[in-house]
């Protein structure tokens, strides 16, 4: 499975007024970063890598995040390796560089009652990643668990040293994260009789179902084993920028918003978890078949 581009509707959709293109590693999965590039240079298009899910991947050998002019990462919850917020922007590129470190020179730092706050959200979601937990986070409003949320004024100030701290020996930490995302994707990939990846760590593995109201049957059944929704809507249909699409429908962005299911793959999730996972799938692909 991946969630890249059709690349021959992105050839037409791309022109000489483009800015720029996003390519994104949706939970860990390579696009095909180096074709994209090759278009966009014709062009005269920037490529920018969205790989807050993918730290750590590769594809052709290449770090994801660094293949294209630039390319982000995020350390929020729930990533491949985290200190509860904020993220990090990379470049091959001198004159992209300055411009970063212009705006980074403008940044403020943390005050003492958002360094605290930040470790006090830290300490909160550690110890609500395992899945026998994840009900509580789930019914706390001000997470915003499944939404997409549009906020153009959301602040940006630098990394505390709070989070720098929380980030230390981050190459070991992302190493054996990412063995273990990967280790689980296999997992999930071979009882599904998917074709299987042997180094995919997968942020969380995705699965489309059958149809919108199966879809909320397995997650009604395994949401405390750790099912989730994730995308509630296409990003056309969000209202503070859907004046922006022309009214043009996307048929295969609706149809993975309506089906998209995905599942932890992190060191929590226990043998016990993926077994009750592959059985509920199993039944109902049983019944699926007998109908």
């Amino acid at each position: 499975m991946t969630f890249d581009f059709d690349h021959d509707l992105l050839a037409r959709a791309v022109d000489s007024d483009t800015l720029c293109v996003v390519a994104t590693h949706l939970f860990g999965i390579p696009a095909d970063v180096d074709r994209i590039m090759r278009l966009c240079a014709d062009r005269g298009a920037f490529v920018i890598e969205d790989a807050a899910q993918a730290m750590g991947g590769r594809r052709n050998g290449k770090p994801l995040g660094t293949i294209a002019h630039a390319g982000f990462f995020s350390l929020g919850r729930g990533k491949n390796i985290t200190c509860g917020s904020g993220g990090i922007a990379v470049t091959r590129a001198a004159d992209i560089a300055a411009a970063m470190d212009h705006v980074y020179a403008g940044l403020p730092t943390p005050t003492l009652p958002q360094t605290l706050g930040d470790f006090l959200r830290v300490l909160a979601l550690s110890a609500c990643i395992r899945p026998a937990l994840y009900w509580l986070p789930a019914g706390l409003p001000s997470l915003r668990l499944g939404q997409t949320v549009f906020d153009p004024d959301f602040p940006v100030r630098r990394l505390s040293g709070v989070k720098a701290g929380l980030l230390r020996r981050w190459r070991t930490r992302l190493e054996a994260s990412n063995s273990v995302r990967a280790r689980s994707g296999r997992y999930f990939d071979t009882a599904l009789r998917r074709a299987r990846s042997e180094t995919t760590p997968y942020l969380r593995f995705p699965l489309l179902m059958e149809s919108r109201e199966e879809r909320a049957r397995t997650h009604a059944a395994l949401r405390q084993r750790g099912a989730s929704l994730m995308y509630p809507t296409p990003i056309s249909d969000i209202p503070e920028i859907r004046w922006a699409f022309d009214g043009s429908r996307f048929p295969v962005a609706e149809r993975i918003a309506d089906t998209l299911m995905t599942f932890p793959t992190h060191e929590f999730v226990s043998d016990s978890d993926r077994q009750n996972i592959l059985h509920h799938l199993s039944r109902q692909q049983t019944g699926r078949t007998s109908t």
